[in-house]
């Protein structure tokens, strides 16, 4: 059974946080289809509060943590991203974005992504559209034509499950698996690991 591996970021800074409660949401949807779709998933979900002083360390010192520089090599060895943050001034937290600025421009190039926010009032639902999606085209990403918004109202129903709120994560998890499905962009080679030699042979052949 193929792998699929999914990073998660929440950049919530309350606990609990709501970003945090939507990034578990469409965690375990695109976990349960990806399973219904023969794939195995491994998903690593990241606190990026829990980052904080590392990642503005990292501005001033120019290198990461141990901590960090292993959440960092998570992503770039991933398949598939799922990023949820509040909205702030009508945008993601600085804590998202200067995160994302830490990684390697050209890690995400390629993935898959799915884009969840969260905020007080339903006006800021264009936020994903109008900053996030920007940011995700610029780094290259693959992104779900569905995004997941979700402010006070989509909180606190106690029902089967049929709230528009699951069928908006499901339906953004459902698009992911699809984009998760069949052969994926390469991810980072290990320096560790020692290519066949036929594979050296054919490489440099093919770079003559």
């Amino acid at each position: 059974m193929e792998t699929r591996r999914i990073t998660v970021l929440s950049a919530g800074l309350g606990v609990p946080s709501s970003s945090r409660l939507l990034a578990d949401q469409l965690a375990a949807s695109a976990k349960r289809q990806l399973s219904q779709a023969g794939y195995e998933a491994q998903v690593d979900i990241i606190e990026l509060r829990d980052l904080a002083v590392e990642i503005a360390n990292n501005f001033v010192t120019g290198y990461a943590a141990p901590r960090l520089a292993e959440v960092i090599a998570g992503v770039e060895d991933s398949d598939a991203i799922i990023a949820v943050s509040p909205v702030f001034s009508a945008s993601y937290s600085g804590l998202f974005k200067s995160f994302i600025d830490v990684l390697d421009p050209k890690s995400l190039d390629g993935k898959a992504a799915l884009l969840g926010a969260t905020g007080g009032t339903d006006r800021h639902q264009m936020v994903i559209d109008h900053a996030m999606r920007p940011l995700f085209s610029y780094l290259r990403t693959r992104m779900t034509q569905t995004s997941v918004f979700a402010g006070p109202q989509d909180w606190g129903n106690t029902d089967d499950g049929a709230s528009p709120l699951s069928e908006r994560v499901d339906r953004a998890a459902g698009e992911l698996v699809q984009l998760l499905s069949g052969p994926q962009p390469r991810r980072k080679a290990d320096p560790m690991v020692s290519l066949p030699f036929e594979q050296l042979l054919a490489g440099i052949s093919g770079g003559r």
